[in-house]
Order: structure tokens, then sequence, then C-alpha cells
């Protein structure tokens, strides 16, 4: 088939078949090795990125636990859930007898959870990504069980649990 380039000259391209999805997976691993080969400062520097991340959350992280096993510790267990998003959004909506600490006052206020040391502690935030920071905080208060709610309240709220307002 002959098409015109931007620059007016025939360009002929070949119609091949479609590949097998093997034979596509084969060509992709190909290619993947020869950029390997070809980059070595470039794919070292990326696996030590990595490697870096996976250290950090698995240093900073805590348990997490979804909606399901939340309510289970509350009901079961009497944890106690700590809310750390603004006051604001607290005040939208949040699961029930859960005590609202804002992130950024949570060292200040950190004592009131001292009466509860021996109950399980579920952190809440808004989508899951700063109640590792919290958890983190209030484990070295501490804290034996803290575990941090996944996806936060928003994963909460998809799998429609309630919230008071």
């Amino acid at each position: 088939m002959d098409r015109a380039n931007p620059w007016g000259n025939p360009v002929v391209v070949a119609e091949q078949p479609l590949a097998s999805t093997a034979s596509t997976t084969e060509f992709i691993m190909a290619q993947f090795i020869e950029f390997v080969g070809n980059h070595p400062v470039l794919s070292g520097m990326w696996l030590v990125t990595m490697a870096a991340i996976v250290f950090y959350h698995q240093r900073t992280g805590s348990k997490g636990v979804g909606p399901q096993q939340a309510v289970m510790l509350i009901n079961r267990n009497d944890a106690i859930v700590v809310d750390v998003r603004e006051k604001k959004e607290f005040e939208a909506g949040h699961i029930v007898d859960a005590i609202s600490i804002p992130l950024a006052k949570l060292e200040q206020r950190i004592t009131e959870l001292k009466k509860h040391q021996q109950k399980p502690v579920i952190v809440v935030c808004k989508l899951g990504q700063h109640s590792g920071e919290a958890a983190k905080k209030i484990q070295e208060a501490g804290h034996e069980q803290v575990f941090k709610l996944s996806g936060g309240i928003s994963e909460w709220k998809a799998q429609s649990m309630p919230l008071v307002v």
C-alpha cells in the first residue's frame, strides 16, 4: 500500500496479519530485555526507586482493613474510630461514634486517646492516603492495635455503609 507522508514522498507499508498473543508477548519481552541492556543506569535507577517506595510504605504503613473488617472490629472488639479529616469534612458525614481529631492537630490531641489504649483503633481519612501517617503516630503513642481504613471514607461510602451527619 502506498501512502504519502507529509514531505510528499510515497511510503510503502507492508500489511501483515495480526500476530498471535504468544508472539506479541515474546516480542514485548524481547524489547524490554533489549531496553534494559541498552539502558542499565536508567533501569537500575527505576529498580532502586521502586524498592525505596515499597520500603517506605512498609515502614510507615500500618495494617489496613476494609469496611467490612472495620465493622467487625467495632462490633466484636469495641474498636474506636479516629477520623483525621478536617472538621468541615467530618461534619458532612462520619462513622458512628467516631472521634474527630484533624491530622494537623493529632500530636497535640493524642492524649485524648489514652483512655482507649487497650482497644483497637481504626484511623479514617478521606481516601486512605493520610491515615497511615496518623496510625504511625498513634502507635508511637503506645497503642498496639492500630488499623487504617483502606480506601478511607470514600470506600466506606462506596460500599453503602452508614454515615451520620
